[in-house]
């Protein structure tokens, strides 16, 4: 199913401006709603993970190409940079080009995951997507990035934490495929806001106490009072604009929000397990992507996670990964079990 960066709430409080200097920008949220309505009407059958005869036993390297849409919704479009190609001066597709190897890498080296479906999986993406198109997307098989309206939003390549969030619902879709609604499709969210971070953190080589912990920082424009689309840290911290509105993130179980919106608010109550990410390595300290993102992963591809699987059987399944990986009574295991009760999940 496609997954997009921008939660259907932001855009509609775009769509609904009626400012005369905001009128493209509101007409550019309104089609990125509908597009996004039609495209997740296209249900998509769940992909097995690959079977041990197709897994090489070390990663190899990335297989990137980078395609242009100019400015259609036509997909792919046409091929602007292929693997081990150079920079060719569009900074969007070179953006992209480098944000797919730095998530390649972070895979590869730190998990030993052959890239997104754990058998070399081709990474392919699109850029200038759609005219004033306001949101990048995984559509189930290859990245797509819109060019943004440039009043609220500026290209999407701009943040590695996107491209990275965006992959990772590659990973999912290969590994847990948990649903897009609900307490699932949260979790869905989070770990792709976990990886995003986890990609950014490694190519900058930022401890936890260094990081932003944002995700999309330097998305929106010098127009918008706001950092970021969520803070991990911090959720519902991320913006408090006059035409966003505020950040409706919850951080803990205290102000989880119940919703038939946004598939059952999948985008918004992100925020709890995003809190108890950053709690595990905001407690061990160092860096994020080791113990930390050890524990996340080995939870994701465990196999034990339903489709259907809730905050309470996700935070239940990395105190038993952590546990195994760490042993019980580790400084490991007892972050993780602090993280779930900060943010009042019941382990």
């Amino acid at each position: 199913m496609m997954c997009s960066i921008v939660p259907p709430y932001m855009l509609r409080r775009i769509a609904a401006q009626s400012e005369p200097r905001l009128r493209a920008v509101a007409r550019a949220a309104k089609e990125s709603l509908l597009h996004i309505k039609d495209l997740q009407a296209i249900r998509t059958a769940p992909i097995p993970a690959a079977p041990p005869s197709a897994r090489q036993t070390k990663p190899g390297p990335p297989q990137r190409t980078i395609f242009d849409a100019e400015s259609t919704e036509t997909l792919p479009g046409r091929v602007v940079r292929k693997e081990g190609a150079g920079p060719v001066g569009d900074v969007a597709a070179d953006e992209a080009y480098d944000g797919l190897g730095s998530t390649h890498r972070l895979y590869g080296e730190i998990f030993g995951r052959d890239s997104i479906d754990d058998a070399g999986l081709a990474l392919d993406a699109t850029v200038h997507y759609g005219k004033l198109y306001d949101n990048a997307f995984w559509d189930g098989s290859q990245m797509v990035f819109g060019d943004g309206d440039g009043q609220i939003f500026q290209r999407f390549t701009k943040s590695v934490s996107v491209i990275g969030h965006e992959l990772a619902h590659g990973v999912t879709q290969y590994t847990a495929n948990l649903a897009y609604r609900n307490q699932a499709g949260a979790l869905n969210e989070s770990m792709s806001d976990v990886f995003g971070v986890l990609v950014e953190q490694y190519l900058k080589q930022e401890s936890a106490a260094k990081a932003s912990w944002l995700i999309g920082e330097g998305l929106f424009t010098d127009q918008v009072q706001g950092a970021a689309l969520r803070s991990m840290k911090a959720p519902g911290t991320a913006y408090d604009d006059d035409v966003l509105g505020k950040d409706p993130q919850p951080d803990s179980m205290d102000t989880y929000v119940r919703t038939s919106a946004d598939n059952g608010g999948v985008h918004i109550n992100s925020g709890i397990p995003n809190k108890a990410f950053y709690v595990v390595a905001s407690e061990l300290g160092g860096n994020a992507w080791e113990a930390p993102g050890q524990i996340w992963y080995g939870t994701l591809t465990s196999g034990s996670l339903p489709a259907t699987c809730t905050f309470g059987k996700f935070a239940k399944t990395t105190v038993a990964t952590a546990e195994e990986l760490f042993g019980s009574g580790s400084a490991e295991h007892d972050a993780v079990l602090k993280a779930w009760e900060t943010v009042k999940v019941k382990v």
